[in-house]
């Protein structure tokens, strides 16, 4: 586990790497337990999903994965308010029914946000929270005297007992009446097909299709993906935390596409001291692709993504796929998980979970 600076709100992000071994995935029932699944459905509301591997290996993932409309993300953007998802066939339908996800306008540290993922999530501000009367408990770290302070609230939406009459959804009913009543925008996922006739119609939403953004003949200088002999033979630790940063790092650059690995940067050292791992003579020049989804993404589709492209690749052939969560914050740090399978290595995989506990 490594630290990474402290930021000026609430704890600083921690890396988690795990090295392990995965078994071949059932195509016909898609794996949800054990690394490095379970990491991949643990996030929440993501927001970009980046695949990196080998350019001669891009046809495959066109034929079987980008090339299908009907594995492309849809979402849309509508504006409510609460009590309007609450109340009628939208509750009955798309939340006690249905399975779909939700996530309001807001910043999580400084802001009112809502999110529905089942459970209806509430940050709260504190004056906020003093009005809406509702049973929380404090968020953030202990201690930090300069922030204000917030709430978090929690409902869960599926439980029997939130229905109208009943105690606890007459006092979140109320809330929504007198506090929550001002529409706000939402991003909105739906998992299942749409009732007929679609509750979700009559607000008027916007439709959004998150197309895959294709990146090819990226000509860059890659560092060895094999993890060193020390990390198989004597389990090191300091080996392992060596080669994680720098492939991580290096995955990151790719993602964001930095020039500073390109095959031809020639940026002057003083401006630049980043250097692609490994010796300069040892290095090699590779041409790779990178496809890119962005927008409001579940995470049961990185999951099913992650195992097609396992399923398409040849076992040999190395390929990196992340999945980046919505900000948290003013700071932009987000929840990000990456999985990486080394090259000849068909069972071998890098799993990098960063995330912050606030």
């Amino acid at each position: 586990m490594f630290s990474f600076p402290t930021p000026s709100v609430y704890q600083s992000s921690k890396c988690f790497v795990t090295y392990g071994v995965m078994g071949h995935p059932n195509p016909e029932q898609t794996p949800s337990k054990g690394k490095p699944w379970s990491t991949v459905l643990s996030q929440d509301f993501v927001h970009r999903v980046d695949l990196i591997l080998p350019e001669e290996l891009l046809q495959l993932v066109r034929d079987k994965i980008i090339g299908n409309p009907s594995r492309t993300p849809t979402f849309y953007k509508v504006i409510v308010s609460l009590g309007q998802i609450l109340e009628g066939d939208f509750f009955t339908e798309y939340i006690k029914i249905g399975n779909i996800m939700m996530l309001s306008e807001g910043r999580l540290d400084s802001e009112n946000r809502l999110g529905i993922l089942g459970v209806l999530t509430m940050y709260l501000e504190k004056e906020t929270y003093e009005r809406a009367g509702l049973v929380g408990k404090p968020h953030g770290v202990k201690g930090k005297r300069g922030l204000k302070p917030r709430w978090v609230v929690q409902f869960d939406l599926r439980s029997p007992s939130m229905l109208h009459g009943k105690k606890g959804f007459d006092r979140l009913a109320y809330a929504c009446k007198n506090v929550f009543n001002t529409p706000v925008t939402w991003l909105f996922y739906n998992h299942s097909k749409a009732p007929v006739p679609d509750p979700l119609s009559r607000h008027y939403p916007t439709k959004y299709t998150s197309h895959p953004e294709v990146s090819e003949g990226l000509s860059v200088r890659a560092p060895s993906l094999k993890p060193p002999p020390a990390i198989l033979d004597r389990g090191g630790s300091l080996e392992l935390e060596e080669f994680a940063t720098d492939i991580y790092e290096w995955l990151s650059l790719l993602r964001l596409e930095s020039p500073r690995v390109n095959a031809d940067d020639k940026i002057d050292p003083y401006l630049s001291g980043y250097a692609v791992p490994g010796d300069a003579e040892d290095g090699q020049n590779h041409r790779l692709c990178r496809i890119s989804w962005q927008g409001f993404i579940p995470p049961s589709w990185t999951q099913q993504t992650l195992a097609d492209v396992i399923h398409v690749l040849p076992s040999k052939s190395w390929f990196s796929l992340s999945a980046t969560s919505f900000a948290r914050g003013i700071t932009g740090d987000s929840a990000d998980c990456t999985v990486l399978r080394p090259p000849n290595s068909a069972g071998d995989y890098f799993l990098w979970d960063i995330r912050r506990h606030d």
